[in-house]
C-alpha cells in the first residue's frame, strides 16, 4: 500500500522581495543621504536633512518605477517625522483653493466629454476647408481654446484623440500623411498651449501655491490668462507651421484635401443638454475672468459650476461619475510637492540649492552699472529657461519638473535683480516643451501607435520635430520674458 504524502503549504513571506534594480535604487539613495548629511556644506540640520530628502525624491522620480505621487507623498512624511515641517504644513495644501478649483474644473470637464460638444464643433471648424495649412492652424487656435475647457494636459489629449481619429478617417489614402503629421501635431499643441489658462496644467496651480507659501503675489485667473494667452497663441501657432513643413513636400502642402465630413460631423441639431453645457462653460470662464469686479473666487465658481452642470436639470452628467474622473493621485501630488516646497524654503536648503546652481552667473556687482545688472538679468532667464525646457529629459512628469525647479528659482531670483513671480511663470511656461520622446508627455503616448492601430508619428520624426521647435521654443519665450511681458505689466526686475 503507497502513501501519500501530502505537502504542506509553505507559508508567505512577510518580508518585501528586492530584485537588482530596487537594490541598486536603494542603494544610491542611502549613498546620496549619506553624502549630503556627512558633506561639510555648513547647512543648519534640518537644510540637510530637507536637502537629502529633496534628493532622494528627485532621484526616484527620475529613474525609478515607483509612482511620483508615492514618492512625494513618503518625502513629505518623512520631513513631518524628523520635525523639519509640521502636520498642519502637510494638510494644508489640501485644502486651499486651487485645490478645489481643480476638482470642480475636472467636473465641468467630465460633463463637457460626456456632452459629445468636442467633434460638433471641430465639425463645424472643418467645414468647407481643403487647404492644408488653413485647417492645420483652424484646429491649433481650437486646441488653444481647450486649455480653459479640460484642466491637466492629458485630459486634454484624450478628449481631442477622437477628433484626431474621426479626420484621419474622413482624408482619402493620398492624404494620409496629413493625418500623420496630425499626430504629432495635434499633442505638441496641446502641451504648448496649455500655459494659456490657469488650469491648463497642474504644474500651474504647484507654481501658484509655491509662491503663495513663499509670499509672493499669486496669480489669478485672468492675470495668468493675460500673459499665457499670447504666449500660447504664438508659440502654438509658429510651431504647428514649422512641424508641418517638417512633416511635407511642398506639393502635399498645395494639393487640396478631399475631407469627408459625413465620417464625423453631426447632422442633428444642438440639443438642450449640449447648450447648458456650453452655457455653463462660458459662464464660469466669464466669472473666472472678471473676479475683480465681483469678488467670486474661482474655486467657487468652478465647485458651483460643477453642481449645475451635474444636476438633473442640466444632465450633462452624474456627478458620482463625474468625481471617478477627477484625478486625485494628482492632487494628492501637488499637496505634497507644495508641501515639499515649504520644507525647502522653510529650512534654508532651496536657497544654499539654487545658489550652488546659479553661482555661474556674473555678479552684477563686480561689473559697472546697469549694463552689468541686465547681462545678469538676461543670463538668468535663459538658464531658467534651458534648464525648464530640457528637464523633461530626465523628469517626465511635468507637475514633478515644477516642483524640482520652482523652489531654486523662487529663492534665487531675488538675489539675480529678478521678480521671483516672472521668473516663477518663466519656467512654468518652459516646462510645457516636453517633445523629445513618445514616452517624455503623457499627450505624444496617447497618439502614438506602435502597433499602426492609426495614423502615427515614429520616433524618428518625433526626434526631428523636436529639434527643430526646441530652439523656437526658447528665443520666444525669451523675447516674451523680456520685452512683451514686461510691457504687458510683468517685470522681470525686481
Amino acid at each position: 500500500m503507497t502513501t501519500a504524502t501530502i505537502p504542506f503549504p509553505q507559508a508567505p513571506s512577510i518580508l518585501p522581495s528586492f530584485n537588482l534594480r530596487t537594490t541598486l535604487l536603494t542603494l544610491v539613495a542611502v549613498v546620496l543621504v549619506a553624502a549630503i548629511l556627512l558633506a561639510p556644506l555648513g547647512l543648519p540640520a534640518q537644510a540637510s536633512i530637507t536637502l537629502a530628502v529633496f534628493a532622494v525624491a528627485v532621484w526616484l522620480w527620475i529613474v525609478s518605477p515607483i509612482p511620483d505621487t508615492f514618492v512625494a507623498l513618503g518625502a513629505t512624511c518623512v520631513l513631518v517625522i524628523v520635525g523639519v515641517i509640521s502636520v498642519e504644513d502637510m494638510f494644508a495644501p489640501l485644502g486651499d483653493d486651487t485645490t478645489w478649483l481643480l476638482i470642480g474644473a475636472f467636473i465641468v470637464s467630465a460633463a463637457l466629454s460626456a456632452s459629445g460638444l468636442a467633434p460638433r464643433i471641430t465639425a463645424w471648424l472643418c467645414a468647407d476647408i481643403t487647404s492644408p495649412r488653413v485647417l492645420l492652424h483652424l484646429i491649433t487656435l481650437a486646441l488653444v481654446v481647450t486649455a480653459f475647457m479640460v484642466p491637466a494636459t492629458s485630459g486634454r489629449a484624450a478628449l481631442v484623440l477622437p477628433i484626431f481619429l474621426a479626420i484621419a478617417a474622413a482624408l482619402p489614402k493620398k492624404h494620409q500623411w496629413y493625418a500623420v503629421a496630425l499626430s504629432v501635431i495635434m499633442p505638441s499643441v496641446v502641451l504648448l498651449s496649455a500655459v494659456a489658462s490657469f488650469i491648463g496644467a497642474g504644474a500651474h496651480l504647484i507654481t501658484n501655491q509655491m509662491l503663495a507659501e513663499a509670499g509672493f503675489s499669486p496669480f489669478s485667473f485672468a492675470s495668468w490668462m493675460l500673459y499665457g494667452l499670447p504666449y500660447a497663441l504664438v508659440a502654438s501657432h509658429i510651431s504647428a507651421e514649422i512641424m508641418l513643413l517638417a512633416m511635407s513636400t511642398r506639393e502635399q502642402r498645395s494639393t487640396p484635401l478631399e475631407l469627408n465630413q459625413a465620417e464625423f460631423a453631426p447632422h442633428a441639431p444642438f440639443s438642450v443638454k449640449e447648450i447648458r453645457c456650453i452655457a455653463v462653460l462660458c459662464t464660469a470662464v466669464v466669472l473666472w475672468c472678471t473676479e475683480s469686479l465681483h469678488g467670486l473666487p474661482p474655486a467657487l465658481v468652478a465647485i458651483v459650476a460643477a453642481l449645475v452642470i451635474t444636476s438633473p436639470q442640466v444632465g450633462g452628467v452624474d456627478l458620482n461619475k463625474a468625481i471617478k474622473k477627477v484625478p486625485w493621485s494628482l492632487l494628492l501630488f501637488m499637496a505634497a510637492t507644495v508641501a515639499i516646497a515649504t520644507a525647502l524654503q522653510t529650512s534654508g536648503a532651496a536657497q544654499a540649492l539654487a545658489e550652488a546652481l546659479f553661482s555661474q552667473i556674473p555678479d552684477s556687482e563686480s561689473g559697472s552699472g546697469t549694463s552689468s545688472q541686465g547681462r545678469q538679468v538676461v543670463l538668468f532667464v535663459g538658464m531658467v529657461v534651458l534648464l525648464s525646457t530640457l528637464a523633461h529629459l530626465v523628469i517626465q512628469s511635468r507637475s514633478a519638473r515644477s516642483a524640482v525647479l520652482i523652489p531654486l528659482v523662487i529663492a534665487v531670483a531675488p538675489a539675480m535683480g529678478v521678480n521671483p513671480v516672472a521668473a516663477a511663470f518663466i519656467s512654468t511656461a518652459a516646462a510645457g516643451f516636453c517633445h523629445t520622446l513618445p514616452s517624455s508627455a503623457k499627450p505624444l503616448a496617447v497618439f502614438y501607435s506602435e502597433d499602426g492601430e492609426h495614423p502615427s508619428f515614429t520616433p524618428k520624426q518625433l526626434l526631428k520635430v523636436s529639434l527643430l521647435i526646441m530652439p523656437v521654443h526658447v528665443l520666444t519665450l525669451i523675447g516674451f520674458a523680456l520685452w512683451i511681458w514686461p510691457a504687458m505689466g510683468l517685470s522681470i526686475h525686481l
